[in-house]
């Protein structure tokens, strides 16, 4: 993931506990997306500068961490830090993803771009990406976890999708869904760039 860009804090008025909601807040919400990535608290703290022992204080609430070190957090997992410390009910119940915001950014190399359509606090549970595959390139992934499926729509170009053994070719307004709980292939079998639609369920 691309690093978050640094948002202001939310302007809504804080409750009557001010600092310690928030506090309380932040350091459910670490816990939450930490678990929801299967990150040791060790990987956290690799992926965002911030000591085990701070990143601890602050999922027990017993932290009161300078502005710095919860960016560094935002950071870590792909968040603007308005994201992060969002107070439940304080801001616009419709999230947004622009279209020119690259922290949705999830890959982009010659042969393969992937955008994140879906909310980042989302994952594991539901995704949703864009993906673009150049001609002749393959986005090859190993065995997600156990029940996983994949669903998948061709908007332009052909491809191929590989699954358990099964191959299936796929043209423009196809849609296929497979298992993604064994070693599974999209691959660009056209003459042309394919764009492509993918939600990964997890069970």
């Amino acid at each position: 993931m691309k690093a978050a860009h640094a948002t202001a804090l939310p302007a809504a008025p804080l409750p009557p506990d001010g600092g310690d909601a928030i506090n309380r807040h932040l350091g459910a919400r670490v816990k939450e997306l930490r678990s929801a990535r299967g990150w040791s608290l060790e990987a956290l703290a690799n992926a965002s500068g911030v000591s085990r022992s701070m990143l601890s204080q602050i999922e027990r609430e017993q932290a009161n961490p300078t502005l710095a070190v919860t960016l560094r957090i935002a950071r870590a997992f792909a968040l603007p830090l308005g994201e992060l410390l969002e107070m439940p009910g304080a801001t616009s119940t419709v999230n947004v993803i622009r279209g020119d915001d690259r922290t949705y950014h999830y890959r982009s190399d010659e042969g393969c771009r992937i955008r994140t359509l879906s909310p980042l606090n989302l994952e594991k549970d539901v995704e949703f990406y864009e993906l673009e595959l150049k001609q002749g390139a393959a986005l090859r992934s190993s065995a997600h976890f156990e029940g996983t499926r994949e669903f998948l729509t061709v908007q332009k170009g052909q491809v191929r999708v590989e699954s358990a053994g099964d191959i299936e070719t796929l043209n423009r307004g196809d849609s296929a869904n497979y298992r993604a709980d064994v070693p599974h292939a999209i691959s660009n079998t056209g003459k042309a760039d394919a764009s492509l639609f993918l939600v990964v369920i997890y069970r």
